[in-house]
């Protein structure tokens, strides 16, 4: 295997912190745009729960983007010193919380159809509480913690994303996380965010090898 093959869908917020992470170290991947509801078999009997990120490497297959994340540590770790260690801490408690409660609730708000019994409104505002107290850690420089992107940033910016595009409007009107909005401004205006969003075409077998990333990416 001449690079790691990545499996990725665009939109997807857990896809996108994968390759937000790999673009800044700077890993050359195969990339293998597919679409959810076409999931190439090769993928599925890598990781039959048939979710992406999948990363197929050498030795192993890494099918969880918070793991992936980690794996591009180990080879170099783009975000060290930018954090003391509370803040290290408290990263890893925040992205527990998005993952796990912030997600569920993003999920029942945007697609509330879907779900038995889900109220919207509700749901919403259970997001709301969260990014609130969010609000009230931010930094008042460029990222979250300070200059300097890091791991908390990658993870949790684009299911902040998602909530926005839910109801631009209205997230837009929200003065209780001015901070947050600040900052993901910053990050959809971002060089990262265009670099990791660059269309692909969708993967089938046979198809021609494309690559990811294009551009080294040095801020």
């Amino acid at each position: 295997m001449k690079f790691p093959i990545l499996y990725s869908f665009k939109r997807c917020p857990y896809a996108m912190r994968a390759r937000m992470a790999i673009k800044l170290a700077n890993i050359r991947c195969e990339i293998r745009e597919i679409r959810l509801n076409n999931k190439p078999e090769h993928m599925l009997e890598a990781s039959p729960k048939g979710t992406v990120p999948v990363l197929i490497l050498e030795d192993k297959i890494i099918d969880e983007s918070i793991e992936i994340i980690e794996w591009v540590l180990d080879q170099d770790n783009v975000f060290e010193g930018n954090l003391n260690q509370n803040q290290v801490v408290l990263s890893e408690e925040l992205i527990s919380i998005f993952d796990e409660k912030f997600k569920y609730h993003l999920d029942r708000y945007k697609y509330a159809a879907r779900y038995n019994n889900a109220n919207s409104d509700k749901n919403r505002s259970q997001c709301m509480e969260i990014l609130i107290e969010l609000n009230q850690i931010i930094s008042n420089k460029k990222w979250i913690f300070g200059e300097s992107i890091n791991k908390l940033d990658i993870s949790i910016l684009p299911f902040i994303r998602q909530f926005r595009i839910a109801n631009p409007e209205w997230f837009d009107m929200q003065v209780s996380i001015h901070s947050v909005k600040r900052v993901l401004n910053n990050f959809l205006e971002s060089e990262l965010l265009n670099e990791i969003m660059i269309n692909y075409d969708e993967w089938k077998e046979g198809s021609k090898p494309e690559y990811f990333p294009i551009f080294n990416l040095s801020d």
